[in-house]
């Protein structure tokens, strides 16, 4: 759960992070007792779409279940799409762009 709330605090700040000349152009968040949402869109073509669920809440096996995905455009020029789950089994990225495991 540690790892999941740093992650997430990391993630936060580096979409924070001023950069040269890019605006938001849609930011929309929901967070209910339960879970939350939020979309955010930027003028440099990032996109990131995020969910989480609390699970089991009120008792000893609470945990937050979160799953997203984050679209952007490297330095390289290339459009890098990451989907991504978070929850008590660890962080599980994917996409193209990572290693496969053998």
């Amino acid at each position: 759960m540690k790892f999941l709330i740093v992650f997430v605090a990391i993630c936060a700040v580096a979409l924070a992070i001023p950069t040269n000349n890019v605006e938001t152009l849609k930011y929309d968040s929901d967070v209910q007792p339960d879970g939350y949402k939020f979309s955010v869109e930027t003028s440099d073509g990032t996109k990131r779409d995020e969910v989480g669920v609390l699970n089991n809440p009120n008792t000893d096996h609470e945990s937050l279940a979160v799953s997203g995905n984050v679209k952007y455009i490297g330095d390289d020029g290339v459009t890098y799409d990451l989907s991504y789950t978070a929850d008590e089994n660890g962080f599980h990225p994917s996409g193209a762009h990572l290693p496969q495991a053998s």
